[in-house]
């Protein structure tokens, strides 16, 4: 049987590899949306398509002749939408859950196959990285033991994408917020937090808090009066 990892997030592309050496199957990635064309997925014939991290919405007649399981990561229905992270961590929140569920019309409302803890501390790309193995794990799980997904419970809390602009951290009150805007965005494929002084631009990243005081590597350029 094969079966398709589908992800945007490049760091993903290692699923597909330890996924391979783990499981009697074969896994084929699909690593952009141009990728993600039906005509060739009749000719890979997927058993189930797996995202991991998938910033596009899928097509409805992909979703509905294959079995599409999402990894979204919030405890759902809280935290339908976009921009999961970083919403999750400007609320305060410490821990979340990864949600494995069915793709459906209505975003990030299909019924639930597993979920599991994961913890919010560290940079984004930490998050993520332990996010990577905890989906493999929840891949292998969904595969041998082939759980029927159940409908979500209580009342749905939607998130909304982030904007560029909202990396800007010019307004936190305390360390503590500050050092949250720089982790939550140091990740493949965001930018970087970031203030405005005089005319730069000062983005941040690799932050590390200390009880009273932030270091962090500091981009400086001239500012984009565009933005």
């Amino acid at each position: 049987m094969t079966h398709v990892i589908a992800y945007s997030r490049q760091q993903c592309k290692h699923l597909v590899s330890r996924l391979n050496k783990r499981m009697d199957a074969d896994f084929v990635g699909i690593s952009s949306k141009a990728g993600l064309v039906a005509n060739d997925l009749k000719k890979i014939d997927p058993g189930i398509i797996f995202f991991p991290h998938w910033s596009n919405i899928i097509p409805a007649e992909i979703y509905r002749d294959y079995e599409c399981i999402i990894f979204h990561m919030t405890d759902l229905p809280y935290g339908r939408g976009g921009s999961p992270l970083q919403n999750l961590i400007v609320r305060g929140h410490k821990e979340t859950m990864i949600s494995a569920l069915r793709c459906v019309e209505e975003l990030d409302a299909g019924p639930i196959y597993i979920k599991k803890p994961l913890s919010l501390s560290g940079s984004a790309n930490e998050i993520f990285s332990r996010s990577d193995a905890l989906i493999e794990d929840m891949i292998v799980e969904i595969l041998k033991s082939n759980p029927e997904p159940i409908p979500q419970n209580g009342e749905p809390v939607v998130f909304k994408r982030r904007k560029p602009e909202e990396g800007d951290w010019s307004k936190a009150q305390t360390l503590s917020e500050v050092y949250d805007y720089i982790r939550m965005l140091d990740a493949e494929g965001y930018p970087p937090a970031y203030i405005h002084s005089g005319g730069y631009k000062l983005e941040f990243k690799k932050a590390t808090q200390y009880s009273n005081s932030i270091t962090a590597k500091v981009k400086i350029t001239k500012k984009d009066y565009n933005e």
